[in-house]
């Protein structure tokens, strides 16, 4: 009897909620089952996580396959069509033990996906382990308000909701207790956090209360923000909490003011220069990333520049570039729509771009002492999440003191300080 296999795509709240799945199928007794926990980001997430389940089944002709995640809300029909797949599971029965025990016992639909729309909370899901056992990731939030005309996101996640504050800190208090160095708030609009609950506390407050509540935690990190969103109390403890990690990746999008409209975003191209400058002010060592789309319709060459000038003029140096991807039932999949070959180009020029500033960084490092987190293989992160390879083994999970001695165009190397 073997424990179900879980397999994740996309982003970090689903690497967090693929735990808590095989949290739940444990409960219920499930065995011989792969789970794939799906993205629908993009067609071409989509497109992977079929490729993925074919493959599955003929490596493994006996296993039952279960599909999940994003992809299998918002397009349950696919993977229902697809021979492979013994069951369908939405975004919000995933996380529920008695789907599982009921699949188990051969007692449920094939395709369970209910409106998420109708989702109205969230509830903390508690997590023993992670396969990184230096750092937990907790959920604070799921789902999204806002409408971008590119995304499909909140067709597969639902609404903004929160997870009350008592919950959350309990639940960093419990994985502090159970040995974890560092712990990273993750959600799907991280910075809408508490408009649904009572009194409407923010992040920054959040973030305050953990930190003081939860003294024993040596570092806390933040997943995603949306610059536009963020409350002055936030601002507050980036200036007076060296506990809050000094590297934030902003949902950027683009560079360019004419495409942020017409992507329905909040916030101009000046907003995210401007929140980038305020947090140096702060947190002089802070480091940004970014998720930035290339091709969206509409985008010219010099709107794409804009966007490329974006990473030296807020000063971005880990990037996240998806080449725009139409995804059926957004507005922007109406809009006329930039060619292929032009859209590819412009994605890898802009990763070129953002390695090039990610090395630029690494140099800069090099020569300084940092404290690191030891994950596993000789490797670790420091406060600003630059990567690092250690020359000598150091137990996973404890914070070393390492001087940077060179570096790689994508980390850094350390030896004992």
């Amino acid at each position: 009897m073997s424990a179900p296999q879980i397999v994740t795509f996309g982003c970090r709240l689903n690497a967090y909620e693929s735990e808590a799945i095989r949290a739940r199928a444990g409960e219920a007794g499930l065995s011989d089952a792969v789970i794939v926990n799906t993205c629908a980001v993009t067609a071409e997430a989509v497109r992977q996580s079929r490729q993925t389940i074919r493959k599955i089944r003929r490596e493994r002709p006996a296993a039952k396959i279960i599909v999940t995640g994003c992809a299998a809300q918002t397009e349950p029909a696919t993977y229902d069509a697809m021979p492979e797949v013994d069951l369908v599971l939405g975004n919000a029965e995933k996380l529920q033990t008695r789907f599982y025990a009921d699949f188990g016992v051969g007692t449920c639909e094939r395709v369970i996906v209910n409106d998420i729309m109708s989702v109205k909370e969230t509830a903390s899901q508690f997590v023993e382990s992670f396969d990184d056992r230096a750092r937990a990731f907790l959920q604070l939030q799921n789902g999204c308000d806002h409408r971008c005309t590119f995304c499909i996101i909140p067709y597969g996640r639902g609404n903004s909701r929160s997870v009350p504050m008592g919950s959350a800190i309990e639940e960093a208090r419990r994985l502090t207790e159970a040995g974890f160095a560092e712990i990273v708030l993750t959600g799907v609009d991280l910075t809408a956090y508490g408009a649904d609950l009572p009194g409407a506390p923010t992040l920054g407050q959040l973030v305050r209360k953990v930190l003081k509540l939860v003294p024993e935690l040596k570092r806390l990190r933040i997943s995603s923000i949306d610059t536009i969103e963020t409350d002055e109390e936030f601002m507050r403890a980036i200036a007076e909490e060296e506990r809050l990690m000094p590297h934030f990746h902003l949902s950027a999008q683009s560079g360019d003011d004419m495409i942020l409209k017409r992507m329905k975003r909040r916030h101009a191209r000046k907003d995210t220069i401007a929140f980038c400058e305020a947090v140096r002010r702060l947190r002089p060592e802070a480091a940004f990333g970014a998720d930035l789309i290339a091709g969206f319709p509409t985008e010219t060459e010099t709107m794409f520049e804009n966007t490329q000038a974006l990473v030296d003029d807020a000063g971005l140096s880990y990037l996240h570039v998806f080449p725009f991807s139409a995804r059926k039932g957004t507005p922007a999949a109406r809009m006329p729509q930039v060619p292929r070959e032009a859209v590819k180009a412009r994605a890898a020029r802009l990763r070129e771009k953002g390695d090039a500033a990610l090395a630029a960084r690494l140099c800069a490092l090099v020569g300084t002492t940092q404290s690191v987190l030891i994950e596993k293989d000789g490797s670790g992160h420091t406060a600003c999440f630059a990567a690092v390879k250690i020359a000598r083994n150091l137990e996973p999970g404890m914070l070393a003191s390492l001087r940077m001695t060179s570096a790689t165009p994508r980390h850094l190397v350390a030896a004992a300080a």
